[in-house]
């Protein structure tokens, strides 16, 4: 369908060398978009575009570094000439008991998850507005809803990215620049792979509390990014999604 055609669309998708963000990647590229791979590993960054079907580029990048994030975008903007389209993805959890933590590495997971989606997206906004508008994806958590004992940074990092998410919306609705996030359940990813190991009956407890009865995939997320990366949602913004497989909706 037209409504849902990014051709000529240019995105960049932090994260995008591996799991929900190459999921995403891979969904905007199908749907025409030409994609930004910000990333760290430009070994992994490589392999993954070579699923982006000729659609992608890469660009080194750290989430928790102030220029990285502002020199990323205007990369990308000038290689392409435009930015339409911004997924914050990049992410990072340390799991421990809360009481643990050093306030070295509270700051390494809230630097990463939160400030770096609010860089990128600062830098993203002036070249967004210059050309017309554009959106924001960013990417929370059912732990933007729902505690956990073991990831304390990363809960409260999901949380606060839900309000930044609303408060942008509000404040650059006049320039055309939706934002909206997605809050994935529990998608088999490194991520949570990694979970698996360190948290006993992790898996047995996702399954049970998941109707749909199983993990989610990456590829599981590439409807919602181009649903929300294109005209279809020209009036959706401030929105939290849930893909979760109906695990919020157990109560």
């Amino acid at each position: 369908m037209p409504v849902f055609d990014l051709t000529g669309r240019v995105a960049v998708v932090t994260g995008g060398n591996g799991g929900i963000g190459l999921g995403m990647a891979k969904g905007l590229a199908a749907a025409g978009a030409n994609v930004v791979v910000a990333a760290r590993n430009a070994g992994k960054a490589e392999t993954a575009l070579a699923e982006l079907g000729g659609r992608g580029v890469f660009i080194a990048f750290d989430a928790a570094d102030e220029n990285s994030c502002r020199t990323t975008m205007a990369q990308a903007a000038e290689r392409f000439g435009r930015l339409d389209i911004l997924v914050n993805n990049a992410g990072t959890s340390i799991r421990k008991p809360p009481e643990t933590y050093t306030a070295a590495e509270w700051h390494a997971v809230l630097d990463t998850n939160l400030t770096g989606a609010f860089l990128c997206s600062q830098a993203a906004h002036s070249v967004m507005k210059r050309t017309g508008g554009g959106k924001i994806i960013n990417i929370g958590s059912m732990f933007a809803v729902f505690g956990s004992g073991y990831a304390a940074p990363y809960a409260a990092s999901k949380g606060a990215l839900v309000q930044l998410t609303k408060s942008l919306a509000v404040a650059w609705a006049g320039d055309n620049i939706q934002v909206n996030a997605v809050l994935p359940g529990w998608i088999d990813t490194e991520l949570t792979r990694d979970a698996r190991q360190q948290v006993a009956g992790l898996h047995e407890r996702v399954l049970a509390r998941t109707p749909a009865g199983r993990w989610g995939i990456p590829e599981d997320l590439a409807g919602v990014a181009v649903f929300l990366a294109s005209a279809a949602s020209d009036f959706v913004t401030g929105a939290a999604i849930p893909v979760d497989g109906g695990f919020a909706a157990m109560g």
